[in-house]
């Protein structure tokens, strides 16, 4: 395997080369300066040919040495924080622009599709198990061949950011191509039957009046049955605006109710069905008094849904999955 260098800008420069890496600046490598405040660097032959280059095809390695093109066996990029970006409140429309990476998602895609000769890093939860591998020998190809396929799934993830941010800009409420991407929270115990697998993914961009946004505080995890329930759940409770409880048990709604208190509606909601409710959600839109006590203890319910809880009165709460969401 032959030495990797890293090319990264100047600033980061400096912190390669203390920690005993040997580093060339991009434009060491290309023979031509950035420009345009940056926007064109990597983006050269020197670059991509030493990427897309087969190693074992002859005419391929005559080319880039005929042009003093160098191969290219590791690509480590983190792209320019779009997402972060364009979640800031009120972000000016240039300063989103001018966050969209051009030349790291183009090295990314280079590399993975070289992937037998290019290992390609673009998430740094894979840093440990790439220099694990490394520290070994030789990268195998199964995990080349993963790390390219997260590569593909991360630029189609950012470009699909980017396309909705335009789209919204524009106004195009039905576009021709609608493309969306959903990040992995977690791994279910199994689907809506015990024989079936599942997880459960979010949009990328915060929404805190959602289920995926909201903060379990105790209990064992959620099942895929008691999101689906939950997400049901507050879809109703957003509806009011004084004190309401809500009970679903699988999707469908067993009790529902209003009051001067969160006690009396929550009364009236369980009053509705006592039966139904056994084992199921109930969703709250106050916070929980200590006199609540004796109303969940009378039956047996799996997950509460709560704005805010307070922490010296979780212990009555203890043996219920619960968990917080904003309003």
């Amino acid at each position: 395997m032959q030495v990797w260098k890293s090319f990264r800008q100047a600033e980061k420069k400096k912190l390669i080369e203390d920690a005993g890496l040997p580093v060339r600046s991009v434009s060491d490598v290309t023979g031509f300066p950035e420009i345009l405040d940056g926007r064109v660097k990597t983006l050269h032959p020197a670059i991509h040919g030493g990427l897309l280059a087969v190693r074992d095809k002859e005419s391929h390695m005559a080319a880039i040495a005929e042009h003093d093109i160098h191969p290219i066996d590791f690509v480590v990029v983190n792209l320019y924080p779009f997402k972060e970006t364009i979640s800031k409140p009120d972000v000016a429309y240039e300063d989103a622009v001018e966050n969209i990476d051009i030349g790291g998602p183009s090295m990314l895609r280079s590399a993975a599709k070289n992937h037998r000769s290019v290992t390609v890093v673009c998430d740094p939860a894979d840093y440990d198990t790439v220099a694990e591998a490394l520290a070994g020998g030789d990268i195998p190809f199964e995990l080349k061949q993963k790390l390219a396929a997260k590569v593909f799934r991360h630029t189609a993830a950012y470009d699909a950011l980017i396309a909705d941010y335009f789209t919204k800009q524009t106004g195009d409420v039905f576009p021709e191509k609608l493309t969306l991407t959903y990040e992995k929270k977690q791994d279910l115990r199994y689907g809506e039957n015990p024989h079936q697998k599942a997880a459960f993914y979010s949009e990328p961009l915060k929404n805190e009046a959602t289920i995926a946004e909201a903060v379990q505080l105790h209990g064992k995890a959620l099942s895929y049955n008691n999101i689906k329930d939950a997400d049901a759940a507050l879809g109703i409770l957003q509806e009011f605006k004084q004190p309401a409880a809500v009970a679903v048990k699988h999707m469908n709604p067993c009790g529902i109710g209003i009051g001067e208190t969160l006690n009396e509606a929550y009364d009236r909601a369980y009053e509705t069905d006592p039966v139904s409710i056994f084992g199921g959600i109930i969703a709250l839109n106050r916070e929980v008094e200590k006199s609540w006590r004796k109303n969940c203890t009378a039956f047996s319910w799996k997950s509460s849904l709560r704005h805010r809880i307070q922490a010296k009165r979780w212990p009555f709460l203890k043996r219920r999955k619960i968990f917080a969401c904003s309003r």
